[in-house]
């Protein structure tokens, strides 16, 4: 066997396989990028930012898919599946890129929505509702307090209306004596919650950018292969030796 062939069967089987396991990789990005935006979703008016996490997911359903495609393709090289094992290829490997820059334009626009957001969601807390739900779990999860630090509870009505405290989620362990009171602050977390949820929601897009990246590598070598086997078979068929033979 032409060892161009071999190498590029190789190339293509292994890719094959690869594909359910990608599929599987890429549904859990997917679903670990939704699952922390949702965690948060109260402070994030804006949808874009799921937009990259949806086309992963997309992505991952079309390689279960035609990962037995590919593979029947390439044993009996088939000029026909493997034209078509390409075309599913260079449309998976498109979708990866526009994933891409759709990642790069977005993270970009992350940090000046969550202020307006959070502003907007503290200053409804009362204790009871969704938001006070959402801030508690923001607050206790990130180890955090207010927005930009535990001095932005000043400027709420539960601070004015509860004895100048903030939320009993602002202290480092419930179980202590901690009551809230800004006299306490050795028992409270006295740092933002905006910069330390910028900074987990940059890594969770900047992990499954990276994610993305690794699978359309992958994807192009792999458009190279088919290219190979169609040219050296489709010579083979009409008779042409090549010149080394």
């Amino acid at each position: 066997m032409d060892c161009g062939i071999f190498t590029s069967k190789t190339v293509l089987l292994f890719l094959s396989l690869v594909f359910w396991a990608a599929g599987a990789a890429l549904a859990y990005v997917g679903a670990y990028v939704i699952r922390s935006y949702d965690n948060f979703d109260s402070f994030i008016q804006d949808k874009y930012t799921l937009v990259p996490a949806a086309i992963i997911i997309g992505v991952s359903v079309v390689m279960f898919v035609f990962g037995l495609v590919g593979c029947c393709a390439t044993i009996r090289e088939s000029k026909v599946g493997l034209s078509f094992f390409f075309l599913i290829i260079m449309l998976i490997f498109a979708a990866e890129v526009a994933a891409l820059v759709f990642s790069f334009i977005y993270q970009g626009k992350i940090s000046g929505d969550l202020e307006r957001s959070m502003n907007d969601v503290f200053a409804k807390y009362d204790g009871q509702d969704t938001e006070t739900k959402a801030v508690d779990y923001l607050q206790t999860q990130l180890q955090c307090c207010g927005v930009k630090n535990y001095t932005s509870w000043s400027n709420t009505s539960w601070f004015t209306s509860h004895n100048n405290t903030v939320p009993l989620s602002c202290c480092k362990n419930t179980s202590t004596q901690c009551t809230g009171r800004l006299d306490q602050l050795d028992l409270l977390n006295v740092e933002g919650c905006e910069v330390k949820l910028e900074h987990l929601l940059q890594d969770v897009l900047g992990y499954a950018m990276l994610v993305i990246l690794g699978f359309a590598i992958v994807k192009f070598f792999g458009m190279v292969s088919v290219c190979v086997i169609t040219c050296r078979t489709g010579g083979r068929r009409s008779g042409y030796q090549p010149l080394y033979a």
